[in-house]
């Protein structure tokens, strides 16, 4: 038998429905190597072993009381891990600001629930930046959270932690978000699967932060089946909420599409950045081709595509995020102890005013609609995730100032923000690797509410050029 921590996570759960192995076993195993390796990597903030270990006893009795195994939830003992930005009762949840590093709040997320009541067992909290507002996780007062392919190298952002936890085989599987890339760039930097569902799929309550609604939640994992058996267990609808995606048919699951043949597909694809100044690198124009390439060996039709978007908007993004950098309380005497990227962009987001914030929305949205419109003939539209490989520890922050740190983050992930404004689902697939063994994603965006594409055509190329069975250096 594998190791444990090789297993995924839907074979996780099939071993303790079998009972080959025991919930706590699997809590127990996963404990040591986050205490052996997590050292290295960075990815946990927080750590929960004693509440772990009692839910983990809980899900065996579970075992031992049910009658089979269709009586029992359905990821029942797989290890998992919150987000340090997600909200969890009774466990400090500190959004990566030494601002928040005592606060425990007293309701979880619905998304924390629900995984719960899907049998997962949160083993801590994951590593985040300051209220995930870059795309990297260097936490202030914390070591750097890294890639285990190159731990001099980050894991991205916002949900680093959630990836290299994942790609460290530290849990099978994270809960992350995203509001401008925040799955889907850890994903191309740790070798994963990273899915943003449409906005609506998954509930940001009871407490949401983000009126922007550009952020929402979602799985990572090692494969496609996985990522879609965990936002099975995320999407239960939940009252209150803004915006509702429209559910699958009674008695189907994002899991049952993994299995499925996706039929033959329209796909768009660009390579051109859609932000000013930024520049694709040889290995992700590579990887973009070579996905082209097995996308027509799989029989799709693939064809070139104009750029959704004007670069201009990039200015009304920036209004927008400035504004939502004010999303977390923080009292005005303590201003001068956040990070200094989180400064300026408060300092950008004090300046604007009511009218000019609701002129950037409006702008957002009207670019939004016409992208979605330019490419509604197409089944799924093919980028590069990312326009670089992963960056060095350091690297954005070397010079010292936000406004160039914030330029390299841009010339770094150009192809993602952009669909957290149209609210499209979009899915990063590990489908490239360098000469020198680092991963290099590909971005695959489906139509609104299309999620279901996305999974069949993903698992699709992952069975034509797998990429699961890599371990990184780590161990």
């Amino acid at each position: 038998m594998a190791e444990l921590h090789e297993l995924t996570a839907v074979e996780q759960a099939q071993a303790v429905r079998d009972r080959t192995v025991s919930p706590v076993e699997l809590v127990e195993h996963h404990l040591r190597r986050i205490e052996a390796i997590d050292g290295t990597l960075g990815a946990f903030v927080t750590v929960t072993p004693d509440a772990a270990l009692d839910a983990a006893r809980a899900a065996e009795k579970l075992v031992s009381q049910a009658a089979g195994a269709d009586e029992l939830p359905p990821l029942l003992g797989v290890p998992t891990a919150i987000k340090d930005l997600n909200l969890t009762a009774g466990v400090r949840t500190t959004f990566g600001s030494a601002l928040y590093a005592d606060f425990v709040p007293p309701v979880d997320d619905d998304v924390v629930r629900l995984l719960r009541d899907a049998g997962t067992i949160s083993l801590g909290k994951t590593a985040t930046p300051e209220f995930g507002l870059p795309c990297y996780t260097e936490p202030a007062g914390r070591p750097p959270t890294v890639t285990p392919w190159d731990t001099s190298r980050l894991a991205g952002g916002s949900s680093g932690g959630a990836a290299s936890a994942v790609a460290g085989r530290l849990v099978p599987i994270a809960q992350a978000s995203d509001g401008g890339g925040s799955i889907r760039i850890p994903a191309s930097v740790c070798g994963l699967v990273g899915l943003k569902p449409s906005r609506g799929r998954v509930s940001r309550g009871p407490i949401a932060t983000d009126v922007t609604m550009l952020s929402v939640l979602g799985p990572m994992a090692r494969t496609v089946l996985d990522a879609a058996t965990m936002l099975d267990a995320m999407v239960e609808p939940q009252l209150g909420e803004p915006y509702w995606a429209p559910p699958l048919p009674a008695g189907e699951t994002f899991a049952n599409h993994a299995g499925r043949d996706p039929g033959v597909l329209r796909v768009g694809r660009y390579l051109t950045a859609p932000v000013a100044g930024a520049s694709v690198d040889p290995e992700c124009r590579l990887a973009w081709e070579e996905a082209s390439a097995l996308l027509e060996s799989l029989g799709h039709h693939v064809e070139d595509v104009t750029v959704p978007v004007d670069p201009q908007i990039t200015a009304a993004f920036e209004t927008v995020w400035a504004v939502a950098a004010h999303s977390y309380p923080i009292d005005p005497a303590r201003e001068g102890e956040l990070r200094p990227l989180t400064q300026w962009w408060r300092r950008r987001g004090a300046a604007v005013s009511g009218p000019d914030f609701a002129r950037a929305m409006m702008q957002l949205q009207g670019a939004a609609r016409m992208a979605v419109l330019a490419h509604a003939s197409y089944d799924v539209v093919l980028t590069p995730t990312l326009a670089m490989p992963p960056r060095p520890v350091g690297w954005f922050t070397e010079s010292g100032d936000p406004a160039d740190d914030f330029r390299r983050q841009s010339r770094f992930t150009p192809f993602t923000a952009f669909y957290n404004v149209t609210g499209q689902p979009a899915l990063s697939l590990p489908l490239h690797w360098t000469d020198g063994g680092l991963p290099i994603g590909v971005q695959l965006v489906g139509r609104p509410g299309a999620e279901a594409t996305l999974v069949a055509v993903g698992a699709q190329l992952e069975a034509a050029r797998p990429w699961a069975h890599r371990q990184p250096p780590t161990g």
